[in-house]
């Protein structure tokens, strides 16, 4: 009997254990979509935490307008900015403006929605909303710049950056033009799951979000798997997807970063679908360092919404993750004051740190605060102050050599040394930095004097650690200047591993410029690390290499696991055909162009998207779509400089390799018709950006194609004055001076 007995408990414990295997061992099929299931369904589990982001600034990103969310005074208020007087106020329930509309003329406009609550608050309106629209569809939404400041509690207008006069209605910038579109600019971060939907044919917007704002699902991604794993009866979560979310608390601190870097960086959309666990480079790409967006020493100067200077921080480096300072429901910093630097820096004593030993400023004061030396600040929108995250040492030393901003003569410039009229233009440190880029003699005289002694005490205080030459800001200042001398420095720049990726590959960048051969040598190399930015650079400058290299280098990424590597590969491999590519390696081509393809008419609401797309297909030798693309181009965005340039250009290929063809006059009308387009926008543009060298070279030659000669002799001089290490200028404007000396001119 007990035998028996002992035969029964066998098999029951086997059963038991088949069965648990069983219920381990069934999975999430592979590929399962998971779909958005809203804040309601997340707070039935995680109260707690919905509390928390309640109010918070990613719950109040974006609203409708009502009572509850208007912060700014509506009450017939007025606001006067470059000759124009807007009006806020209310009208059955709604919140209007009378402002300038599109098309110059002042016009009442529903106020439908809000952005954001501190320290500012942005209002939008509505256009082009068809009558049968569906109710859940956003139509063509554009952002006023007449904002309201929540601390001051008082209307201002948001300027564009460097812009200080009245915008012309129908420039980009206008409050109802393309920068302000909410659709393309804003969306994507200020909404949960949000789809773009842009109808090419009718130029319209169909734009859909599962919530208005940036809810549960935005980080955590959709929610019906881990939904349906938590109210499923197995005793595990899921084998393949864990808990059906994003993994976010992992000892990889990479996963959580790369799920706040899609809204706090700039980048580049490379794939417009992000699914759980997705690889940030897998859908985007940062943007590298340029002099428009940095300093030469990686500070920021644009806005560029932290991360491109986060991940050049040693902080970084060593794991630490935004939830280290930041409460990720909150949204707010987990300590006040020092105490947040020395919940990670505890292990080392605290003299080291938080004394004057080391800050050399009274105790308690705004320069004994760790975040005011190695985060500075500085204001972006007008009012919101944002931390530089590359928690840099301050370096007044680079700043007496380069002209960077430094965190000390921040602090300690006197404006009772310029004149008493210019106080109200120097609010702050940025703006000292911006009229010294102008040139204003006093406060470039100011900076200097504060610069040298803010240099002096650090070498005082800390001797040996400052004024050496070894930073690669040097390098990237004279590479900027377009000096070919530091082709070598680029080069080690490019090579070395103790510096940030970010760093590395703006140096190649910057090196195949000056020096393409160089840059293309390294590239073979730097194409195998593991770092996408390295790798998905060098794939770029890779495109200049001959075939056999480019097939031999490129071709093993049309496999990397990256969309932003292997569709970078297929764009450079686009141009080869079967001669070139196996079987096998097109139909992979092939497959990476077409989510390339996908990526860019993300953007098919903006022509250079388009333009893009055409340029593709010339590379492939598809003449008649490309010239499909520079049309639509056109058409998406009439007021574009470039599309007609580029289809003007291949209808006189076209033309010049069949002149006998019917269809070459009916081209050679078409060109002229297309050029003289061109040029009346380029006499925009050069209006518009006097210093920009590219655009005085780009009217140059649009000059020279329309006959006028000397306007082009003109405009090419100066783009050779404003970028005189460009050699593009210089060997247009030498063929057009030798044309102009055959014609005895």
């Amino acid at each position: 009997m007990l035998k028996y007995a002992t035969i029964v408990f066998v098999l029951l414990l086997a059963l038991g254990a088949c069965a648990v295997f069983a219920d381990w061992w069934i999975a999430v099929p592979e590929g399962k979509t998971a779909n958005f299931v809203g804040r309601d369904t997340c707070a039935e589990c995680h109260e707690a935490e919905h509390e928390k982001w309640k109010n918070s600034h990613h719950d109040l990103a974006m609203d409708l307008a009502t009572d509850e969310s208007v912060v700014g005074d509506f009450e017939n208020t007025t606001l006067e900015h470059y000759g124009v007087t807007s009006t806020m106020f209310r009208k059955d329930g709604k919140y209007f403006i009378n402002t300038e509309g599109p098309d110059g003329e002042m016009a009442d406009f529903e106020v439908k929605y809000v952005f954001g609550v501190e320290p500012l608050q942005q209002y939008m309106v509505e256009f082009d909303r068809a009558p049968n629209q569906p109710e859940n569809e956003v139509a063509k939404v554009q952002v006023l710049r007449v904002s309201w400041d929540t601390e001051k509690k008082e209307w201002f207008y948001l300027s564009p950056p460097d812009v200080d006069e009245k915008l012309a209605a129908d420039d980009q910038m206008h409050w109802t033009g393309v920068a302000q579109n909410w659709n393309h600019m804003c969306a994507s971060c200020h909404s949960t799951g949000y789809q773009k939907s842009f109808d090419v044919a009718t130029k319209t917007y169909h734009s859909t979000f599962s919530e208005i704002d940036v809810s549960c699902e935005t980080c955590h991604g959709p929610g019906s798997t881990h939904v349906e794993l938590a109210e499923a009866k197995s005793l595990f979560w899921d084998r393949n997807v864990g808990y059906g979310l994003k993994q976010l608390k992992g000892e990889d601190s990479q996963p959580q970063i790369e799920t706040c870097a899609p809204c706090h960086s700039r980048r580049r959309t490379v794939y417009p679908d992000d699914p759980p666990g997705q690889d940030f480079y897998d859908c985007f790409v940062n943007e590298l360092l340029t002099p428009e967006t940095y300093y030469c020493d990686g500070q920021i100067l644009d806005e560029v919404y932290v991360y491109g200077s986060f991940i050049q921080s040693k902080m970084y480096h060593k794991g630490v993750r935004c939830t280290d300072c930041h409460d990720p429901h909150t949204n707010k910093l987990k300590f006040e004051g020092n105490a947040l630097c020395i919940s990670c820096h505890e292990a080392h004593p605290e003299g080291k740190y938080n004394t004057p030993s080391h800050h050399h400023h009274e105790v308690g004061s705004e320069g004994a605060q760790c975040v005011n030396c190695h985060m500075p600040s500085t204001p972006y929108m007008n009012v919101d102050f944002r931390r530089d995250h590359s928690l840099r040492i301050p370096r007044p030393d680079l700043s007496v050599d380069l002209g960077t901003p430094n965190a000390c003569t921040s602090c300690h410039l006197e404006i009772k040394n310029v004149d008493e009229e210019k106080h109200a233009a120097l609010p702050h440190y940025a703006a000292w930095m911006k009229e010294a880029k102008a040139g204003d003699e006093q406060v470039l005289a100011e900076l200097a004097r504060v610069d040298k002694w803010s240099a002096d005490l650090c070498n005082e205080w800390y001797p040996g650690k400052y004024g050496k030459k070894d930073h690669f800001a040097y390098t990237l200042a004279r590479a900027w200047n377009r000096d070919a001398s530091c082709a070598d420095d680029l080069y080690d720049l490019a090579r070395l591993r103790k510096y940030p990726s970010i760093i590395r590959a703006s140096a190649l960048m910057q090196l195949a410029q000056l020096a393409p051969q160089k840059a293309i040598g390294l590239s073979e190399r730097l194409i195998e690390e593991d770092d996408p930015q390295i790798r998905t650079t060098a794939t770029m400058v890779m495109e200049g290499a001959p075939l056999r290299t480019r097939l031999a280098k490129v071709g093993p990424l049309l496999e990397d696991d990256l969309r932003s590597v292997r569709t970078e590969a297929a764009r450079v491999l686009a141009d080869i055909g079967q001669g070139g590519l196996s079987e096998s390696d097109r139909a992979k081509r092939d497959a990476a162009l077409e989510e390339y393809r996908r990526g860019v008419a993300d953007n098919s609401d903006l022509a250079m998207s388009h333009l893009g797309l055409a340029i593709l297909s010339e590379r492939q030798k598809d003449l008649e779509q490309a010239a499909a693309h520079y049309r639509t181009a056109i058409e998406v965005q009439p007021d574009v400089t470039g599309p007609r340039s580029n289809l003007a250009e291949l209808y006189s290929r076209l033309a010049e390799a069949n002149p006998s063809s019917p269809r070459a006059s009916d081209a050679l009308a078409e060109i002229k018709r297309l050029r003289a387009e061109e040029l009346k926008l380029f006499e925009r543009d050069v209006k518009l950006l006097p210093d920009s060298a590219v655009t005085h070279y780009r009217y140059g030659i649009s000059l020279y194609f329309s006959g006028d000669l000397d306007g082009a002799k003109a405009s090419l001089i100066r783009a050779v004055e404003l970028d005189p290490g460009q050699p593009a200028y210089q060997e247009m404007l030498s063929e057009l001076m030798k044309l102009l000396q055959s014609q005895g001119r």
